[in-house]
């Protein structure tokens, strides 16, 4: 399945309100649908915290990812977006290297539905030890589902 990018959107309100069809997926581990986040180092033992999972409790048959630059320094590093399954298998939806100036916004998808396949999560990856000048940057992210 190819990846499908859509659209740059401003920061601000228009990320902050789903369409009418669309509800914003919570965060594992959070309270609130929109996570802000600064990329911090790769570990060689242990966790980082480039991943964030968004939990996906109904059927949607798309999702969108959003995201906004919040550091007033530039940086490169690659965002990645994954549906997860819950028969443990996942699909690579977008791949990319950014460096995007503060305040600004990128939306992904939609992404349909895989047929025959029931997903759990939805995962941000944002973060590489192979961008070590991206330490430090800090950014907000959110999930729609939408039928």
């Amino acid at each position: 399945m190819a990846a499908l990018t859509i659209g740059v959107m401003a920061a601000g309100p228009a990320l902050a309100q789903p369409a009418a069809n669309c509800t914003f997926l919570m965060p594992i581990g959070g309270s609130e649908p929109v996570v802000s986040k600064r990329i911090g180092r790769g570990r060689l033992l242990g966790r980082n915290n480039w991943n964030t999972d968004f939990i996906v409790d109904q059927p949607f048959s798309s999702y969108r990812f959003f995201f906004t630059a919040t550091s007033t320094d530039q940086a490169s590093y690659p965002v990645q977006g994954f549906m997860r399954f819950t028969d443990e298998t996942s699909l690579q939806l977008f791949n990319e290297t950014m460096t995007p100036p503060q305040g600004t916004g990128r939306m992904w998808g939609p992404f349909a539905s895989v047929p025959g396949k029931r997903t759990s999560l939805m995962n941000f990856r944002i973060g590489s030890s192979s961008e070590p000048g991206a330490l430090g940057f800090s950014y907000r992210i959110s999930v729609q589902g939408c039928n």
